[in-house]
């Protein structure tokens, strides 16, 4: 209860009046002006600097400052302290950041454009060269285009500006044996401001909690910015190379959740015979003679503004980007639900293995005119846009299932005995490739009058698909309307309804048509506070979703036969500042099911229904501690479950319902840092703790290890 007893208290006192200034996303008030970091961007999810006490969304902003100071080493970290956000769902991980917003999974978009395609073919970001994460919630497909009914993540990389001409440069050291070296430079080309540039780059050497498996990264990312009166263009370009493995060893339920209190397994038969053995959470069950996941990304993006008069301005974001991936693994292989996939004594009963060469390029940009004036008694901002994106994607790759093994989990042995040879991939390899090309036209509308603000939006979206079994063409017109009225106390209460698509390619086996774009709807009422001359800011939203056509995997391929995803789901977001001290309260409580054509509905499978989380820091602003900061953390997700079908043979192979489920967990986070002239100590643990626990174990027969300790510490020099 002590969790629950800290969520309240600091709700109940972010909401009273004695405030003063926070350092994460705020308001302009009514009646006044909070200078505060952590402002919407033209650049950022809602594409537009209306402050977010006055726009009638729900959207979380956290600055580098912040998600640095909170020890965050990756994308999905940086969110971990962010109302209904589910991050490291499937606890560590090297592929990739798996997030999902109010119960569903989250694209990822940098500077307005999408920067994520498919699964496994690209680079992931490096946080050190974002200035800004951004969050909206609910369906943003007027927007975006495609995108799923949660929410996207959305951020802004660091580029040239007049205002950019700090210079740092920062060593890392920490657990693991993780080195890291970074800088961020920005120059004054010109004398004047008129022409500025800035260097991000970052080499890292580190290991990670799993045995064998890397984090190395290189990471160039210069850029170029002119500016004059009217115009700003900024040219970037971003290159990183990583070289890693998968976190990800799918451990056995056997060798795990059978030797642990945490996870209950519906099914006697998966446990039977075990010997209660619990494999070590580093365990590694590939093979370090082949496994490896190394990524390339090469990004060239143009960022620009252009004031046409005192009414229009035109805005753009345009971007080349082309990823590859060399992706070899192998693990213990799936025998289906129910079914043990290792001896009690630990020797696999096969190793699946797997070797692909994927990648994808992209063409994209997004022009807009934004056009501010009035009509009478209404204000208007309107922004009417061109969005294009061109992607094409290849995976060739092959496979080997269940290959006989003696590998044992609880003493492995990597001598490469039983790697297949390069020769036998080769021969196996099969090539598939798909394109997608998109031609949208979106028009909003934000209007004020007296102190009601509506925001309507359309989208016109055309997007052609094609594999090499099909091609298809879906329009979708999307649809976005809200509507917020600003109390002269600050607390303004906003309704919003918004759609979503995305495209489903395919044909559908049952029907013989092709498959329909998955359509998502959601509605949405709430409440967003800040005290006249305060930057305190509380939100409390409620939310219904929907998202329609999900595709089930059948013999011969996929249909379409009626199943929905139906959330409901209360968010609350707190933050307050009282002299030194600053408090950060989050809240999430969620009901997702997935529903079957007949309208039954089971638990979404690894989401917990309860998260929250809550962050405090002290930073005396003046005598003999200041330039002292210290920050404390909590996590905190209940429990999750699975469901699936077996077909144990104490049930005579009939169809048996199978519900795994996985226990909630509490973990804390610590700061430490000192800041003298232009030196920045610091010190982050993530986990202080080291509680060790399960983010999920899935029905499928597998468990993910949740992120253990971290300790990095960290100097940097400002000149």
């Amino acid at each position: 209860m002590l969790k629950y007893g800290l969520l309240i208290t600091s709700a109940l006192v972010a909401i009273s009046p004695v405030c003063a200034q926070t350092t994460k996303a705020d308001e302009t008030s009514v009646q006044e002006t909070v200078v505060v970091t952590g402002t919407p961007s033209i650049f950022g999810a809602t594409k537009s600097e209306i402050p977010l006490l006055e726009t009638p969304r729900s959207l979380s902003i956290i600055t580098a400052e912040e998600f640095l100071d909170r020890g965050a080493l990756s994308l999905s970290n940086t969110l971990n302290y962010t109302a209904g956000v589910t991050g490291n769902a499937f606890g560590y991980a090297t592929r990739g950041d798996f997030t999902s917003i109010r119960g569903l999974d989250a694209p990822e978009y940098q500077d307005n454009l999408q920067v994520l395609f498919g699964n496994y073919n690209n680079a992931r970001a490096d946080i050190y060269t974002l200035d800004q994460v951004e969050v909206l919630k609910g369906p943003a497909s007027v927007l975006y285009g495609q995108a799923a009914p949660g929410g996207i993540v959305s951020t802004i990389s660091k580029v040239a500006g007049a205002d950019k001409l700090g210079k740092e440069v920062v060593l890392t050291a920490g657990t693991d044996n993780r080195l890291q070296a970074s800088t961020d430079l920005g120059f004054d080309l010109s004398g004047d401001g008129k022409w500025t540039a800035r260097f991000v780059g970052l080499v890292r050497d580190s290991e990670t909690p799993i045995d064998f498996v890397e984090d190395n990264a290189i990471v160039l990312a210069p850029s170029l910015t002119y500016t004059n009166d009217k115009t700003t263009l900024t040219a970037l370009i971003n290159y990183t190379d990583r070289e890693s493995d998968t976190s990800s060893q799918f451990l056995p339920l056997a060798a795990t959740a059978c030797g642990s209190s945490d996870v209950t397994i519906s099914l006697a038969d998966v446990c039977a015979g075990s010997t209660g053995q619990e494999v070590d959470p580093s365990v590694y069950v590939g093979d370090p003679n082949f496994n490896k996941y190394n990524t390339e990304a090469t990004t060239i993006s143009l960022i620009g503004t252009h004031q046409i008069n005192d009414i229009f301005t035109f805005e753009g974001t345009a971007r080349y980007r082309d990823n590859e991936a060399d992706y070899d693994q192998t693990w213990i292989s799936f025998l289906g639900a129910g079914t043990p996939r290792v001896s009690p004594d630990g020797v696999a009963f096969g190793r699946t293995w797997s070797s692909s060469d994927a990648g994808s390029t992209q063409y994209a940009f997004d022009a807009r005119l934004r056009a501010k004036f009035r009509t009478g008694a209404i204000a208007h901002e309107i922004l009417t846009g061109v969005n294009y994106q061109d992607v094409e994607s290849f995976n060739n790759s092959a496979s080997f299932y269940a290959r006989p093994t003696t590998f044992n989990i609880f003493d492995p042995v990597y001598d490469g005995s039983e790697v297949p040879t390069m020769a036998e991939f080769n021969a196996a390899r099969t090539l598939a490739e798909d394109a997608t090309k998109a031609t949208d036209v979106y028009l909003t509308d934000y209007m004020s009058v007296g102190n009601l603000i509506v925001n309507a939006g359309v989208r016109f979206s055309a997007v052609e698909s094609n594999d090499a079994a099909s091609t298809q063409d879906d329009n979708e017109t999307p649809l976005t309307l809200g509507a917020l009225y600003k109390t002269n106390i600050g607390l303004n209460p906003y309704i919003s309804y918004a759609e979503s698509f995305r495209a489903t390619i395919g044909t559908d086996i049952v029907t013989g048509t092709s498959l329909k774009p998955r359509k998502g709807k959601q509605s949405e009422i709430g409440l967003k506070y800040q005290p006249i001359g305060s930057a305190s800011y509380v939100t409390i939203a409620y939310f219904d979703l929907e998202e329609d056509n999900l595709v089930e995997y059948v013999a011969g391929g996929r249909t379409q036969p009626g199943l929905s995803i139906e959330t409901t789901g209360f968010e609350l977001e707190a933050l307050l500042k009282v002299n030194a001290f600053a408090f950060d309260l989050d809240l999430q409580k969620l009901d997702s099911e997935n529903v079957d054509a007949n309208g039954v509905g089971t638990t979404r499978p690894s989401l917990p229904d309860t998260t929250g989380s809550i962050w405090a820091s002290w930073e005396p602003e003046d005598g003999a501690l200041e330039g002292l900061r210290i920050g404390l953390g909590a996590r905190y997700a209940n429990e999750n479950e699975s469901n699936g079908i077996a077909y144990p043979a104490s049930a005579g192979f009939a169809p048996t319902p199978i519900r795994v489920e996985t226990d909630g967990y509490t973990v804390f986070d610590a700061l430490i840092g000192y800041e003298y002239n232009d030196l920045d100590f610091t010190l982050n643990v993530r986990n202080l703790t080291d509680e060790e626990y399960y983010a999920t174990c899935l029905a499928r027969g597998d468990c993910f290890v949740g992120e253990t300790r971290s300790v990095v510490a960290s100097v940097k020099k400002r000149f």
